[in-house]
């Protein structure tokens, strides 16, 4: 039974409120008394507005469900019209630009990948937050980016052969990042320092320099014979060392042992998707890891056959300019936290007697921890530009938006924070929002700092929104249609025409794919192409390959034709991606795509439930590792349920799948020794229950979310553990 303590019109749960008061709040100059009472009085003003939108969600989405009942197939002016008379579908403002102040140059001025990483696990935290910078000779050994041909494998002790083709394909990327003069840094010799340029020899015996010699910006050690050499292309820093007792070192020509790219810009801490925080003592680790996180202080021991180490945060880097001065870089990426969105409460804390919205917690709890930042009681600072960064995720059209700039308005007046220290990330993946994405950003046009797009969700929202319509196509399909490259497109070209370039970042979503990363380098192209300054990637390692595409693509300089794009994507955003000949599909078809379905949603609920884990590699039904997080589960329950409800599946084949999908699944976990299966009695399982309820209750779940279900089963699981 949670014990909870009295303060101001709150119950708290005893744990939270003692990490409050004995940990967040000293040092905030925020008292105690004053903490409670506004917390108090925002939720006195601010719940009864989240119920009404929450509401008016539901309401809007009856009105559509019985607009698709009889409308079928749609005709694209009377619907458009239908939406815009119902108010779906706003009027968008006039042209304006963004006015955000006081925004760091990772956000504003640099293009670079982004982690998105769950908070709860520290070493993934720690791992993210540290992934700033990156051995590009790691990530090339230790990928599929080069072959394991010709002896080239990879082993666990050093192979020369491998190690050889890894310095050659870095080389190669060397040649467009610093482009020499004349030659090739792959014959290069030497690198030195003379009258402030950086000059090469080469192995013929000539020399070179940068075909852009500003490129050089600093070096370490002695300037006579440097450590590292500090370059910058596209506003991305590269980092030459040099050690010739090195084990590279020693048999390079240069005695270059390495090449350290910057890499993860930007790490989203994350509460919410990637997550699964459920009660007060799953809420209490998520702040402790922030505020850890914020100050300095979050260590990990990691302990191996015959040693031990601590993981702490990376400190900052330290050069010598070129006219002798001290120069200093961030070590660590510079952190979002992302908050829950509107539609969760949790009884960590009660008002009323009844639990709070999630949203407005983590809005009051994260901001004055982050505020520690601000005040300098950190041993690094995350902002230097005075800012807290808050991504706000599954927000519906602008009056949701507009409710969350009321919120974080009045955390800044609770906490003494100057106005619109909150900057505020967008998540363009609702679809109410996708068609009002300039108003979207004009109700916070004066703290907004980053939209971006995100396929999965977007997609489980699209699927829930026209559920009545008819069937939908098939998944990998669904990727294929008008409405999703106009839904990439418009985001970019809205956020251009805001004025978001030079003070945001426009984003694109994640590679899932985290083993294949020689596919990833091929395709991940498209995201700077698109003219976005990040996108997301699944690991530390990602992130250092897919910065050499920031590198090979000035997104800055991309985007200036866009603005005179008039192109807007509504009518495209707007045709629901159908199946279109509902006879062409065998019954193999569907077999296969019922159970590659399934098989993801138990894969990832039987964790969760079962575990707590929010987001991991989970094998599909190939045994292809994917990083998975609720946005998974969203679209393939909902898909499920739309074939379901028009008839191509009935209740008896969708059980058959999952009893063969849960044996499936318990076997590929069963190196996990932490692992609780489903079998032999699957439908007794709290995991199997809650995907049972996702599918089959699917058309009822709001907006098509699951956390309502996975919150409810993984507190019943959490019971039955502790009994």
């Amino acid at each position: 039974m949670q014990a909870y303590i009295q303060r101001e019109q709150l119950q708290v749960a005893k744990e939270l409120a003692t990490f409050i008061e004995d940990h967040a709040l000293p040092g905030s100059e925020v008292s105690p008394a004053d903490f409670w009472a506004s917390f108090s009085n925002i939720l006195a003003q601010l719940t009864p507005v989240n119920d009404a939108l929450l509401a008016k969600r539901d309401s809007l989405q009856t009105k559509i469900d019985a607009y698709c009942q009889t409308h079928s197939p749609l005709e694209p002016g009377a619907y458009k019209t239908f939406l815009q008379d119902i108010g779906y579908l706003e009027t968008p403002p006039a042209d304006f630009s963004i006015t955000t102040e006081h925004v760091d140059d990772e956000v504003a001025a640099m293009a670079g990948p982004q982690l998105v990483v769950p908070i709860n696990n520290a070493r993934f935290a720690l791992n993210a937050a540290n992934a700033r910078w990156g051995s590009l000779y790691d990530a090339v050994y230790g990928t599929d980016v080069i072959p394991e041909d010709n002896g080239a494998t990879r082993t666990k002790d050093y192979n020369p052969t491998r190690g050889q083709k890894v310095i050659e394909y870095a080389r190669k990327w060397l040649d467009v990042i610093a482009p020499l003069t004349n030659g090739s840094h792959s014959s290069s010799q030497g690198y030195d320092i003379t009258s402030g340029q950086l000059v090469i020899t080469l192995n013929d015996g000539r020399t070179a320099t940068l075909t852009t010699p500003s490129q050089f910006v600093g070096f370490s050690g002695d300037k006579n014979n440097p450590s590292a050499i500090l370059l910058i292309h596209n506003g991305l820093h590269v980092e030459l060392q040099f050690d010739r007792s090195h084990q590279i070192g020693q048999s390079d020509p240069s005695g270059m042992k390495d090449i350290l790219v910057e890499s993860a810009l930007t790490t989203i801490m994350d509460c919410e998707d990637s997550v699964a925080a459920v009660d007060a003592e799953d809420k209490t680790l998520v702040y402790q890891n922030w505020l850890g996180l914020i100050k300095g202080t979050l260590e990990v021991k990691l302990n191996k056959p015959g040693s031990s180490s601590i993981r702490r945060l990376n400190e900052d880097r330290h050069y010598t300019s070129i006219d002798g001065h001290p120069k200093t870089l961030s070590g660590r990426s510079m952190m979002f936290v992302r908050n829950v969105g509107h539609l969760m409460t949790n009884d960590a804390i009660l008002f009323q007697g009844k639990p709070i919205y999630e949203g407005i917690m983590d809005a009051m709890i994260t901001s004055l921890i982050a505020k520690h930042d601000l005040l300098g009681n950190g041993a690094y600072r995350n902002s230097k530009a005075g800012s807290i960064y808050i991504v706000k995720p599954k927000m519906h059209g602008s009056e949701e938006v507009s409710f969350a700039d009321t919120l974080f308005s009045q955390v800044e007046d609770a906490l003494s924070l100057p106005k619109n220290t909150l900057k505020m990330g967008i998540m363009d993946e609702e679809r109410r929002t996708s068609v009002n994405l300039k108003a979207c950003i004009h109700a916070a046009k004066d703290r907004a700092v980053f939209i971006n797009t995100g396929f999965l969700d977007r997609t489980g929202d699209e699927i829930h929104t026209s559920m009545h319509l008819g069937p939908f196509a098939l998944k990998a399909e669904i990727k294929q249609q008008p409405w999703l490259t106009a839904y990439e497109l418009a985001n970019v070209k809205i956020g251009v025409d805001a004025g978001m370039s030079g003070k945001a970042q426009i984003g694109k979503g994640m590679w899932p794919i985290p083993d294949n990363m020689a596919d990833m380098m091929q395709s991940k192209t498209v995201h700077p192409q698109s003219g976005a300054n990040t996108a997301w990637v699944p690991s530390p390692t990602a992130a250092t390959l897919h910065a050499l595409h920031y590198h090979q693509i000035d997104v800055f300089k991309l985007r200036q034709p866009i603005v005179t794009n008039d192109y807007d994507g509504l009518d495209d955003i707007l045709t629901v991606p159908l199946l279109e000949n509902r006879s062409a599909l065998s019954e193999q078809d569907i077999q296969r795509e019922l159970d590659n379905n399934v098989q993801g949603i138990l894969g990832y609920v039987v964790r969760w439930i079962h575990q707590g884990i929010g987001c991991s590699k989970v094998p599909d039904i190939n045994n292809v590792g994917l990083m998975e997080d609720r946005a998974t589960l969203r679209i393939s329950s909902q898909h499920i349920a739309n074939w379901l409800l028009h008839g191509l599946i009935n209740e008896t084949q969708i059980n058959d799948s999952m009893l063969r999908m849960a044996k499936l699944v318990d076997e590929q976990n069963r190196s996990d020794q932490e692992y609780i299966p489903m079998m032999p009695e699957p439908a007794q399982t709290s995991a199997f229950q809650a995907a049972q309820e996702l599918i089959l209750q699917g058309t009822a779940q709001p907006n098509g979310y699951t956390e309502p279900v996975l919150h409810a089963k993984r507190r019943e699981m959490k019971n039955k553990l502790a009994s």
